[in-house]
């Protein structure tokens, strides 16, 4: 197993081409979407309370529209502690110590017949725990075909665990300890431009990357920040802030503080963690983080519990220039070129995560 290097992944497979006629690309029909809930319908004896998938397609026109889908999921994925995290459309679970990936959520996947993955029960590496869990990500889509498929799975802690789910009674686990504390706290990403997953460590001042067999720390530094007021910035130094690394189609990686606060307010909002803003930076040379305004016809998704990606806007009539978030008590879209939350709606979800299309 340790002999297996990550680098023999499969390529994955590029969006599809389009056709073009009298010079017009069609665009995709399969646009992202938000996970907004189910409604309860009834029960079965393989799942239990079961309920309709309520979702909202995301395009430039409409974004926010409630949309209820015949498809039927357990009702037990719209817990608090139902999922612990997406990749690729594919949600896990952790139950007694076993991780379940399974495509209940995929709204184009079948609810008579759905994939669920158990994988070998977990190790805990010594002085670690593996009960709580940061996010999880996914080197293809096709965790149940492509046995080069690799789960990753970020524990709060050192512990980082690998896993090829579709080798079925022959997937094990490889646990790698990682020493710095600075990423005990941090999200995994895969890239597929190193064929490596990868960390920002806490403040971004390091990256990891993580395969089967090496690991590659760098030091990163920002030359400078955006320029605020000092009220800006302490209102900032009081938020809770989460980091995350995306990596756009063309292999350009960028690197996201989001800001939350918790609500003070005595109104229906009270205590829920409400987004402030964002901060992006562009990753030149993999070690110096640049702040930007612009990142092109590209448009990145994070989710509060979700593995993020990003897109080419145009292929799916979507804002260039923005960012869509789905947070634990709301969810919008953000202009990046002037930091403006364009649109937010606030809604406590269980399930905080956003479908991507096919790839």
């Amino acid at each position: 197993m340790r002999s297996l290097l990550l680098s023999r992944l499969s390529k994955l497979s590029s969006l599809r081409k389009l056709p073009v006629v009298l010079g017009v690309r069609f665009l995709s029909e399969t646009p992202p979407c938000h996970i907004l809930g189910a409604a309860p319908c009834g029960s079965n004896s393989r799942d239990g309370e079961i309920g309709r998938l309520v979702v909202s397609n995301y395009t430039e026109s409409c974004w926010s529209t409630m949309t209820h889908v015949e498809k039927k999921v357990p009702m037990s994925l719209m817990t608090e502690t139902g999922t612990i995290g997406a990749s690729r459309g594919w949600v896990a679970t952790l139950k007694d110590g076993v991780v379940c990936f399974q495509d209940d959520l995929i709204p184009s996947a079948s609810d008579s017949e759905p994939k669920r993955i158990s994988l070998p029960p977990l190790q805990t590496l010594p002085h670690c725990q593996t009960q709580l869990v940061t996010n999880v990500a996914m080197s293809s889509g096709s965790p149940d075909k492509d046995e080069d498929c690799i789960l990753a799975v970020k524990f709060l802690g050192p512990q980082l665990s690998l896993c090829r789910p579709a080798l079925g009674d022959k997937a094990e686990w490889f646990n790698i300890r990682v020493t710095d504390p600075g990423f005990f706290s941090s999200r995994v990403m895969y890239s597929k431009r190193d064929n490596m997953f990868s960390m920002a460590g806490s403040g971004g001042k390091i990256t990891g990357s993580w395969d089967l067999e090496k690991h590659i720390l760098v030091d990163t530094y920002f030359p400078f920040y955006p320029e605020f007021v000092q009220s800006h910035w302490d209102r900032l130094c009081k938020s809770c802030r989460s980091e995350h690394l995306v990596e756009s189609p063309s292999g350009e990686t960028f690197f996201v503080k989001w800001y939350t606060q918790r609500s003070i307010h005595r109104d229906i909002n009270s205590g829920k963690a409400l987004t402030e803003r964002f901060l992006v930076f562009s990753v030149s040379n993999n070690k110096m983080y640049r702040h930007t305004r612009d990142i092109g016809d590209n448009c990145i998704f994070l989710s509060a519990k979700g593995e993020p990606f990003c897109l080419q806007a145009s292929l799916y009539g979507l804002s260039r220039n923005c960012i869509y978030f789905v947070g634990r008590d709301d969810f919008g879209e953000v202009n990046i070129a002037d930091d403006v939350i364009m649109a937010k709606k606030t809604r406590t979800s269980r399930a905080p995560y956003f479908i991507p299309p096919p790839s």
